[in-house]
């Protein structure tokens, strides 16, 4: 059945006459009775009766109306997907990312993004770095945002880098200056995140190189865990500058190593091989601009107790 002649009948029936669906259509008049023509000759029924200059509908012309108005309707409203999909502002994006990145820097993202690109649909997986590597070559995420770890196999948005920092209690005094070394850090009592965590694996090369051994009381995958019990007397956590800290009342130094910060760059990457929506692209660019601006989340404290946090 050609959408044209259904246009066509759509268009006669609201106007009445060939002429003005003609005017409105932009088609010559006998080409459109034509279509008319043809449209009742395919389906067997006479939809229009003529009263005077007018062409007026029969009963079963009405009915056909109907289910035409959402024929066209429907066709109409699909032509305006694929526009809306070939300008890049509709899909599903499927976004992998670490829980505390989520918190800190998504949370307040996306809703600006949202204001932006209403027709986009974000999908967030809860994801650890090293994670993230087989779902990217799966295809079951388009992006994932982690420490980078040299794979050439990724595309990469370069963002500040990721600092290791000590978190404690303002009554213990940590370090000098905003700072530790490791090889200082390593007889107090250290709550640290589980091997998954990027910064645990930095970390722990920090001590093989430094040839200590940490005295650790805690593994945990839950970063709020960790503060919430440094905050609380029993030990000193170890956590990345990605990590919100300002729900708690900690002394913040940045660990380092031969006067080196140990850190890491971090990263927004998605995988060479596989093509990438416009929209997935443009969130890209959006959120680098966006974590540019506000890395790191936590700093080294300020004086003697306050830790200065930026948002």
């Amino acid at each position: 059945m050609d959408l044209r002649r259904l246009r066509t009948f759509v268009a006669v029936a609201e106007l009445g006459t060939v002429s003005k669906a003609a005017l409105r259509l932009g088609v010559g008049q006998p080409a459109l009775s034509r279509q008319i023509s043809d449209l009742q000759q395919e389906l067997g029924l006479r939809l229009f009766d003529r009263v005077g200059r007018r062409l007026v509908l029969t009963a079963q012309g009405e009915q056909f109306l109907g289910d035409c108005r959402g024929v066209v309707g429907h066709i109409e409203s699909l032509g305006e997907r694929v526009e809306l999909l070939r300008r890049g502002d509709r899909g599903v994006l499927k976004i992998a990312a670490p829980p505390h990145t989520i918190e800190s820097v998504l949370s307040a993202f996306l809703p600006r993004y949202a204001e932006r690109f209403p027709n986009v649909h974000v999908k967030l997986t809860e994801a650890l770095g090293r994670d993230q590597t087989a779902m990217l070559e799966r295809g079951e995420v388009h992006v994932g945002i982690r420490h980078d770890p040299g794979d050439r196999r990724f595309e990469s948005l370069v963002l500040p880098a990721d600092e290791v920092l000590a978190a404690c209690t303002p009554s213990i005094e940590l370090g000098h200056a905003g700072m530790i070394d490791i090889g200082r850090l390593a007889s107090y009592p250290l709550l640290l995140l589980d091997s998954g965590y990027s910064v645990r694996r930095l970390f722990n090369a920090a001590c093989r190189l430094a040839d200590v051994e940490p005295n650790i009381v805690l593994e945990s995958r839950a970063p709020h865990t960790l503060l919430a019990l440094a905050e609380a007397s029993q030990g000193v956590a170890i956590i990345p500058s990605l990590l919100r800290t300002d729900r708690h009342t900690l002394r913040i130094v940045r660990i380092t190593h031969r006067r080196r910060p140990l850190r890491e760059r971090y990263a927004i990457q998605w995988e060479k091989r596989r093509p990438m929506p416009p929209y997935a692209e443009s969130f890209c660019q959006a959120l680098a601009e966006y974590m540019r601006q506000i890395l790191p989340i936590t700093r080294p404290s300020v004086g003697a107790s306050a830790a200065a946090r930026k948002h």
